[in-house]
């Protein structure tokens, strides 16, 4: 499924190695585990990724992960072999590592030791909460508070909206105002647990693939002080470190779900009859089959040349990050929607995989940032290069 992919020089034998290991158990798991009770769908997942070894993937090698800190490459290459496969198994391996990220990169010690062996090892779930019903995209617009109270705990007051793993997570890093500043120098990261009184579940959330998502309210939730990551005031700093690693996995899950529309589409030209000869054989289907052979590879190069850049020590891929989740999740729309049109009738029946991929891929063109932010952003940071430049040539 992965073609040449893995032959590109930014591999090494491990990851290749890794790929085929994960590559050999999805085939042999994945395909006959059932997405009825979407809950316990996602439990057990998160359990069989733990035994088998991939969620060490998400943790570092000091708290029973695989590496000594991220590796970007091998976080997109797991989301884009689970994304081929099953995409339920994809968002449980990606809200392990979105959901603990910012505990690796901004934790305390203690922290760390609590939380990350068990979610290596399958045991524990966790989830990320950023978004509020009035700010999404825009998190200087947080409007939920953490207010000291006594002198070692935080209380926290506000909702938080479109939470995925929301209702079954065991614990949630939360975002709130602090006040240190306006806008983003005002608002602070902390770590709640599932059972801290106050916290509740205000509302599941249905959408047109079925994830776990939820409301979360907060109603004098009390937290303790030494839960916070990073200092006072660096919430936003901590979101953003969080997201440019794992914005350009986005982009992986994409191109799973691409490369398995493709594969799809491939098949069913080739075996389907139309007036007497292949599908295939039209020039029209040849035409398809060549834009969404040629949008997987150009994802591809993308979305790995993202997480290359950040293995090889880049401070941020800010701008890299977002072109790999702009295009992937872009193109993996126009791939998946040309698959369907190629099945005609069956292409929209429910439990045809292509059906699936449709309705899959559709968020990822909005969270961790929708197309549209992602383009401001790659704007903004062209624009930033240019006025660099400028600046140097006229010195």
């Amino acid at each position: 499924m992965l073609g040449d992919t893995l032959n590109w020089p930014w591999f090494t034998d491990e990851h290749r190695a890794y790929a085929a290991r994960l590559m050999r158990w999805a085939k042999q798991n994945l395909a006959h585990l059932p997405h009825d009770d979407v809950d316990d769908a996602c439990r057990t997942r998160v359990r069989l990724l733990g035994e088998a070894g991939f969620l060490k993937a998400a943790v570092p090698k000091a708290y029973g992960g695989l590496h000594d800190t991220f590796d970007v490459r091998t976080l997109c290459l797991s989301r884009d072999i689970l994304g081929f496969h099953d995409g339920l198994a994809d968002f449980a391996f990606a809200m392990q590592g979105l959901g603990t990220g910012a505990i690796t990169l901004f934790g305390s010690d203690a922290l760390k030791a609590r939380y990350l062996p068990a979610i290596a090892a399958g045991r524990a779930i966790a989830a990320f909460a950023l978004s509020e019903p009035e700010a999404g995209s825009d998190v200087a617009a947080l409007a939920m508070t953490a207010r000291p109270e006594g002198n070692d705990h935080v209380r926290l007051d506000g909702r938080k909206t479109w939470i995925s793993n929301g209702g079954i997570a065991d614990f949630y890093v939360v975002f709130a105002r602090t006040g240190e500043g306006p806008g983003a120098k005002g608002l602070s990261a902390f770590v709640v647990d599932a059972d801290t009184p106050g916290f509740s579940i205000a509302e599941r959330i249905e959408v047109i693939a079925s994830h776990p998502l939820a409301t979360l309210a907060f109603d004098g939730a009390r937290v303790p002080a030494e839960n916070r990551l990073g200092r006072p005031g660096e919430g936003f700093k901590v979101a953003m470190a969080t997201l440019d690693i794992f914005r350009s996995t986005v982009g992986a899950a994409a191109l799973g779900f691409a490369r398995r529309a493709l594969a799809e589409t491939v098949e069913r030209a080739a075996t389907r009859k139309l007036f007497g000869a292949p599908l295939a054989d039209l020039q029209l289907t040849q035409a398809t089959i060549a834009d969404s052979a040629s949008e997987v590879d150009a994802a591809a190069l993308l979305v790995y040349r993202s997480a290359w850049t950040k293995d090889k020590g880049a401070a941020r891929v800010t701008r890299e990050a977002a072109m790999a989740k702009m295009f992937a999740t872009e193109a993996a729309q126009r791939v998946i929607d040309r698959a369907v049109q190629i099945f005609g009738g069956l292409g929209v029946t429910k439990g045809v995989k292509v059906e699936e991929l449709y309705r899959e891929i559709r968020a990822l063109r909005i969270y961790e940032g929708a197309t549209e932010v992602q383009k401001l952003v790659i704007a903004r940071e062209t624009l930033k290069q240019h006025s660099a430049k400028s600046a140097l040539a006229a010195e």
